[in-house]
């Protein structure tokens, strides 16, 4: 029993399945190696099938040169002849110039521009793949040389705009030259890949002098604001000057052409009364006397009216009734009744 369990015995199970394996092997060889051949193949057929999906395309290789391109769908290519390789071409794929996620990178994203300052620009890029077999063998790495075409894109943007321009008005303008730029580049290497936008992140002065830098731009842009609101006021009170001066030359017209009127009806109206005079001088005094006494005494609204014979022998009488507006006089001022 103790040598029955040693460890170190072969067990007689074992040696007994061994040597019937052999004793078939021996026996059976020929078909042991044609089973082989057959698992060996039957796997190397199923390994050649492979799935293009929606948006990507396949590019097929034979003995290494591109012999063909697939379409969306189930394809075969025969194993160890054909190769084939599916690339993405919907895809929508992006690289970092001057930083990496959260990381800024100094010496990608420092750079001087055309007026001689120094300046911290990051960009993104964003791109497809639009022909599978320049992607595939131009170029042995695309996506490097997409990397390095950006950040000397971007460089030769910058290099030929002001500071001022990178960081305010001319980002916009920066970015499209820097779009047409990087797509020549691309087109030149024949890289297949076309870029389908350009976006500045981030344009601002070294760590250095950022402040200083804050400080002078806030300057010039209380100083815009003055400028702008010293034209708003101009704009605003030049047009209401003209306005009160076409106003007043207006009112001044209006005030001639009534003046004028009136003159030229007093001066037909002096010589129709005339003619009327000339034509009967007493009937036309006495008629101009009684109109004007009568506009006169038709302001006055308390009239006693008398013959002059009357007037000469009566009492003239004193009128004890002041007026409202006139103040009572108090007792024992002079002139009061007692």
């Amino acid at each position: 029993m103790k040598d029955r369990f040693d460890m170190g015995a072969p067990s007689p199970d074992l040696d007994a399945f061994v040597e019937k394996f052999r004793q078939y092997g021996g026996r059976h060889a020929g078909k042991l190696v044609l089973m082989l051949l057959a698992m060996v193949v039957l796997i190397a057929a199923l390994s050649g099938f492979y799935s293009v999906g929606p948006g990507e395309q396949g590019v097929v290789r034979t003995f290494g040169r591109e012999s063909g391109k697939s379409g969306p769908g189930l394809h075969y290519s025969v194993p160890l002849i054909q190769r084939a390789d599916v690339v993405n071409m919907a895809q929508v794929r992006r690289i970092e110039v001057g930083f990496r996620g959260r990381e800024r990178l100094a010496h990608e994203a420092l750079m001087l521009t055309g007026d001689e300052n120094m300046v911290e620009a990051q960009m993104i890029v964003q791109y497809r793949v639009t022909d599978p077999s320049k992607y595939l063998f131009r170029l042995e790495a695309p996506q490097e040389a997409l990397q390095t075409g950006a950040e000397v894109a971007l460089r030769g943007m910058v290099g030929r705009t002001t500071i001022d321009d990178v960081m305010t008005t001319g980002r916009e303008k920066v970015q499209a030259e820097t779009l047409v730029f990087l797509q020549s580049l691309m087109d030149a290497y024949q890289s297949g890949l076309t870029v389908t936008e350009v976006k500045l992140q981030v344009v601002d002065a070294p760590d250095e002098v950022r402040e200083s830098f804050h400080d002078v731009v806030r300057a010039r842009e209380e100083k815009e604001q003055k400028i702008n609101q010293a034209r708003g006021y101009a704009a605003d009170l030049i047009p209401r000057a003209r306005g009160e001066a076409e106003q007043m030359t207006r009112s001044a017209e209006a005030y001639r052409e009534q003046r004028v009127l009136r003159a030229n009806g007093d001066g037909a109206r002096f010589l129709s009364l005339l003619g009327e005079y000339q034509k009967a001088q007493r009937v036309t005094r006495d008629r101009l006397h009684l109109e004007t006494i009568e506009r006169v005494l038709g302001a006055v609204q308390n009239k006693t009216l008398i013959d002059v014979g009357v007037g000469r022998s009566a009492l003239p009488l004193l009128d004890l009734n002041p007026p409202a507006s006139a103040p009572a006089r108090s007792a024992g001022q002079p002139g009061s009744m007692p």
